[in-house]
């Protein structure tokens, strides 16, 4: 069950047989969630981390006459809570956009799993260091991007971010976000949103129809969205 995951660290590294076990041993138990449900609350202790099996997971906050800002998106193979092990809350929701399956990892566990395996410390302090860097890219696309080179941006993203887990093909992937969770992931209006979907259609460089992203031109859509996948550092790691 948890292949993606591990497929996603042996980009990075080489995990030796007991490092794949123990992380395996770490898990406590899986949970099949719905759709547009709150996973973790705001302000809620946590003894546990949810590590994303499958599905589409949104770190969001709300403002008090109800808008929400999508912070970053988790698929298949994220720690969707990783810095809670050392928080112990979050300062934002954690909501399923799709049916989710999620394993749940005690804290405990996690302390084991870091103290006996130095390197594996190291790998998951990284990969919230790249969950940072997400955060900083997605802060320039709402600050200086335009609306369909943040959206193009996006999907760039989420594409490289798939491949890495085998959940996308040269052609696209599965998106199940709707348009307004969508909009709230780019700081635009539903109808905005909505516009720049069909200009990204009309330049033909993408399709969005039936919960599936076909990327069309991919040179284009690079090239709408000045991408630069750097940041996401997906290359192999010296340790």
């Amino acid at each position: 069950m948890i292949s993606a995951h591990l497929k996603k660290l042996k980009r990075h590294i080489e995990l030796s047989r007991e490092e794949e076990q123990a992380i395996r041993d770490s898990v406590a138990e899986t949970r099949s969630v719905p759709a547009d449900k709150i996973l973790i609350r705001n302000g809620v202790e946590l003894s546990s981390s949810m590590l994303l099996l499958d599905g589409w997971l949104a770190r969001s906050k709300d403002m008090p006459a109800g808008e929400r800002q999508v912070t970053q998106l988790h698929v298949a193979g994220d720690f969707a809570d990783l810095h809670s092990f050392t928080l112990k809350r979050l300062d934002h929701d954690v909501a399923t956009l799709s049916e989710c399956v999620v394993a749940v990892v005690p804290h405990s566990r996690l302390k084991e799993l870091t103290e006996q395996f130095p390197r594996l410390a190291r790998l998951y302090w990284f990969s919230t260091n790249v969950d940072a860097a997400i955060c900083r890219e997605l802060a320039l696309s709402l600050g200086q991007r335009s609306a369909l080179s943040r959206m193009a941006h996006l999907f760039c993203e989420l594409h490289a971010r798939l491949d890495v887990v085998g959940r996308a093909d040269d052609g696209g992937f599965n998106f199940p976000l709707t348009q307004r969770e969508l909009a709230e992931c780019l700081g635009l209006t539903v109808v905005h949103a909505n516009r720049t979907i069909q200009e990204l259609r009309r330049r033909r460089v993408v399709e969005l129809e039936n919960r599936r992203l076909t990327i069309i031109d991919r040179k284009g859509l690079e090239g709408i969205a000045e991408f630069d996948p750097s940041y996401l550092y997906i290359e192999r790691l010296p340790y």
